[in-house]
């Protein structure tokens, strides 16, 4: 029983940080993202009863990944071993969502290997258990997750979006996301943040029904630096960005002054996500180049959720 699976990470328009239940990955408040086409996840899973014990290539935490196929063998009442392989396409730990897109991938390879038939929102809720945001890369295109689910709003073709992400660090965050989430409560900002996010999640809703791309990129922008905000207040604080990431925001900023529609969001790390329509991306690109300090450049437009490409039932 063997099953390979890609799935692509996503970048929160609406961010994910605090949980209402840490266990089951239950957030404080409802997101919304779009997928990443150039940022994918492909993993691939076997069970059988010649394993003496789990394989776990490197690239994710193995106790989580061992977890996570355990809760596959419970359903199943199965005892049989896994050997995973997984390769990112993009770096991993670098803030750039490779969680989601490796638990995503990693739950629809296990599924499909044991042969269960779960719906699109029962995957979404395996693959929340694995890693919260993970539930967002099932669903195709853009992405709403509430409570225990996620469910797409708009397929990738909805809208034709670019997604340019800025890497000025390639090393693995010091903190990660998860250990921030723990300490989400410690910051005084916090309840502000969820006083703020309904009227938020309403103006982002909009702007994507509308193909509004000034409302669009005033609300993502407005986004992340308030879930930046509350980062730098917890205890003890979390500053992911570096001087070449502040160098961008403030670039962009002028650049929105004369006459280029482009915005930014970054979720937990430093590396910058420049949002723009397919018209601009030239222009933008173009623009780009006179920052000093990026290390590379990834181009992506809205993509299909997560999908099983090759299947082997022995």
């Amino acid at each position: 029983m063997k099953a390979t699976a890609v799935a692509p990470a996503n970048i929160a328009l609406i961010k994910y940080w605090g949980k209402k239940d840490s266990t089951l990955r239950i957030p404080l408040n409802p997101s919304i993202s779009m997928n990443l086409s150039a940022c994918t996840t492909t993993t691939t899973v076997e069970f059988s009863d010649d394993f003496e014990k789990d394989v776990v290539t490197e690239g994710f935490d193995r106790q989580r990944i061992i977890q996570h196929l355990d809760r596959f063998r419970t359903i199943t009442q199965t005892h049989k071993k896994a050997r995973m392989s997984t390769k990112n396409s993009f770096p991993t730990s670098a803030g750039i969502a490779s969680s989601a897109s490796g638990f995503a991938a990693l739950t629809m390879a296990a599924s499909a290997a044991l042969g269960l038939k779960f719906s699109e929102k029962e995957l979404t809720g395996f693959a929340r258990l694995g890693s919260g945001s993970a539930c967002r890369s099932i669903p195709d295109g853009f992405v709403k997750w509430e409570g225990e689910a996620a469910h797409s709003l708009y397929p990738e073709t909805h809208w034709d979006l670019r997604d340019i992400i800025v890497i000025v660090e390639h090393t693995e965050k010091k903190v990660s996301s998860s250990a921030g989430h723990d300490l989400v409560h410690t910051s005084p900002n916090l309840q502000k943040r969820l006083a703020d996010l309904p009227n938020r999640i309403v103006r982002i809703e909009e702007a994507l029904r509308t193909k509004n791309f000034q409302m669009f990129g005033e609300v993502i922008e407005e986004e992340c630096l308030d879930m930046h905000h509350v980062m730098q207040t917890q205890n003890p604080p979390l500053f992911y960005w570096n001087d070449t990431t502040k160098t961008i925001m403030d670039a962009v900023r002028t650049w929105r002054k004369e006459g280029l529609p482009v915005y930014f969001t970054i979720d937990a790390g430093p590396n910058v996500h420049l949002m723009c329509e397919g018209m601009d991306e030239r222009r933008v690109l173009e623009t780009l180049k006179t920052i000093v300090g990026i290390e590379s450049i990834i181009f992506n437009k809205s993509a299909p959720g997560a999908h099983v490409i090759e299947m082997h039932l022995f």
